[in-house]
């Protein structure tokens, strides 16, 4: 549509995730409008992340140096690994400040149709961390969909012989929400994960 370096650009933003051809064109004539010191400072970021930033050796995250700040951590509980898809699960489990133990990041979830199988994760990573005896409960809080599910299960089946305590994340229905909006598969995961109230 456009030439040359601008049609460049709206393909190249175009192969972000979550951005597609019109908001791809958005930001590149976004970024043709602003101050060339703006643009500097963007491509010196994009430059400096590639540079520095890695994936930690023991448990997938990211991190500045071969060990992540949480790995690093002696005051974390080494005996609860919590095993996500995505660093970015890290960071919202983080937030909760609810759990201190370690993390596992298996890079993604098995998903046939895309062509992701259970080599293709950190899964031998993650069995190599249980093999010395040290973790006694793996929580797996892989995504409630198909995929996370499709995970779940496999690790589950192949962690539980070991005789380490294997739980899921709970999940169901959001603070705010409205039963009359909620899917079925969210409403029975409701059911499923009730508890008891004050007697």
């Amino acid at each position: 549509m456009y030439e040359g370096a601008v049609q460049d650009l709206i393909d190249e933003l175009g192969r972000l995730p979550g951005v597609g051809p019109k908001s791809a064109q958005r930001i590149a004539f976004h970024l043709l409008a602003t101050d060339a010191a703006d643009v500097r400072r963007l491509v010196d970021a994009l430059t400096e992340v590639k540079a520095r930033v890695q994936f930690c050796e023991t448990c997938g995250n990211v991190a500045e140096s071969n060990t992540c700040r949480i790995c690093a951590d002696p005051r974390r509980n080494a005996e609860v690994i919590c095993v996500v898809e995505e660093p970015k699960d890290v960071v919202a489990i983080e937030r909760t400040r609810e759990f201190r133990g370690k993390y596992h990041v298996l890079g993604g979830a098995i998903n046939p149709i895309d062509n992701v199988g259970p080599d293709d994760l950190r899964i031998s990573q993650l069995m190599s961390r249980l093999a010395d005896g040290t973790v006694t409960e793996v929580i797996l809080a892989t995504d409630p969909n198909v995929e996370g599910e499709a995970t779940a299960t496999y690790l589950s089946r192949l962690i539980g012989p070991m005789g380490v305590t294997v739980s899921r994340l709970a999940s169901g229905l959001p603070v705010g929400g409205d039963l009359e909006y909620a899917d079925e598969v969210t409403l029975g995961r409701a059911f499923e994960g009730r508890r008891v109230v004050g007697s």
